[in-house]
């Protein structure tokens, strides 16, 4: 596979993970177009996905490739600045998303379904 830099990766992962939880909440029941974007916020964030990718490296349950491509996409120098986070909760995020792009793209389905379960799960213990 091509070696694409982290902020590619997190492009596309930005839209992967979008999706996701976009069809999460349609199988929530939540058909209304408001209360689906004011519910995806919650996840869609840069402080939930940051959130979700800190207890994710704490409890060690990413893999040393995915905490490599964790690292390129955190690091990615990148001339975007965040409106509604602080520049380390935006690159953690930015990580986070990089692995997501990574996994869709090795076609490791199985692995990316575990890991929005999982992030998931996390942003939603949070907010309780």
């Amino acid at each position: 596979m091509n070696m694409f830099n982290g902020l590619t990766l997190a492009y596309l992962g930005d839209a992967v993970w979008e999706l996701r939880i976009r069809k999460y909440l349609l199988d929530k029941g939540l058909t209304k177009v408001n209360d689906l974007h004011s519910a995806a916020i919650r996840y869609t964030s840069a402080g939930g996905e940051a959130q979700a990718i800190r207890v994710l490296l704490e409890n060690g349950w990413l893999s040393e490739r995915e905490q490599d491509i964790f690292k390129r996409g955190r690091n990615a120098e990148s001339t975007h600045k965040p409106k509604n986070a602080d520049l380390g909760t935006y690159h953690q995020a930015t990580g986070f998303e990089a692995v997501i792009g990574h996994l869709f793209l090795e076609n490791q389905n199985t692995r990316l379904d575990d890991l929005v379960a999982e992030s998931i799960r996390l942003i939603e213990q949070n907010a309780e």
